[in-house]
């Protein structure tokens, strides 16, 4: 499991990992736990690159989300 602190957004940090270039668990720490969990489970089974063209530059405030943060942890593998 990786955890990459995010930056910018009511969660803290995301625990993520993947297998074989698919995303098999996400879990954001803090945040607003409905979307947390929604954007979490949505994520999960699809392939790395297919999330980051997904939530890539999603802006809830300071120019960056939690989607967006997620997709910048999948960025720096």
């Amino acid at each position: 499991m990786r955890t990459y602190k995010t930056a910018g957004t009511c969660s803290r940090a995301i625990n993520y990992e993947v297998e074989n270039g698919i995303v098999t668990q996400c879990e954001f720490v803090g945040g607003c736990p409905g979307n947390t969990q929604g954007v979490a489970k949505l994520v999960i089974g699809r392939k790395v690159e297919d999330v980051i063209a997904l939530l890539k530059g999603i802006q809830c405030r300071n120019g960056t989300s939690c989607p967006d943060q997620l997709a910048r942890a999948l960025q720096a593998l």
